[in-house]
């Protein structure tokens, strides 16, 4: 799907108001149609696409409908890999966006059959600064953070991980080969939110993916 413009006609003081409306329109409407909803955030290479695969195969063997938005700057290669593992699924390129947006997502869910999915989840863009100020109005936030990205990760990027609701630090079957300790993270992490769900996962082997998806509920 080609970028669309935002929806800006409004002053500066009021963007972030605006974001909370489309936000909570986009929550009725998927409400509305029973799809339970996640936000999946992340750095480029972390392994959010390979992780949503393997959280659907799983909830697949459930029987439940599972659907992908694959937010990317530019390209469809999540959008393929979704469509490959037998998803529903929709791209969202954002140009030069670095970050997904309610406006953005309420298109896309016009245009999704809601009717065929349970459970939506929604990759944005990969970085770990723009998404933070982004609501979606998703069920729940996951952040993804790889332990090839460092063991610093948490300490350099506090917002988003402050307000998300479950942190899988994966890759964790390479830890010992590029020196960092998972439960680093993880500690930075609590202290940031105590509230927050910790999981480790290895999303090619498929660890840790029923201990995430028992914190998302299922």
């Amino acid at each position: 799907m080609p970028p669309r413009m935002h929806d800006i006609h409004l002053d500066a003081k009021d963007l972030f108001k605006r974001q909370l409306e489309l936000a909570e329109h986009n929550y009725q409407r998927l409400k509305g149609r029973g799809v339970r909803a996640f936000n999946v955030m992340g750095a480029i290479g972390s392994g959010k696409t390979l992780l949503i695969v393997q959280m659907a195969q799983v909830l697949k063997a459930r029987g439940v409908r599972v659907g992908a938005i694959a937010g990317d700057v530019a390209g469809d290669d999540d959008y393929r890999r979704f469509r490959e593992a037998g998803l529903v699924a929709a791209n969202l390129n954002t140009g030069d966006q670095c970050h997904l947006d309610a406006h953005g997502v309420g298109h896309v869910l016009e245009e999704l059959p809601l009717n065929e999915i349970d459970v939506l989840f929604i990759e944005n863009v990969g970085n770990l600064v723009c998404p933070a100020d982004f609501p979606l109005g998703t069920d729940a936030d996951v952040v993804v953070v790889s332990v090839t990205e460092g063991d610093d990760m948490v300490r350099k990027h506090p917002k988003i991980f402050a307000q998300t609701d479950v942190l899988a630090i994966n890759k964790v079957d390479l830890a010992a080969f590029v020196g960092v300790d998972p439960h680093k993270l993880a500690e930075d992490y609590r202290k940031l939110n105590p509230h927050g769900k910790v999981v480790f996962t290895a999303a090619r082997s498929g660890r840790g993916v029923d201990e995430l998806l028992a914190h998302l509920g299922f």
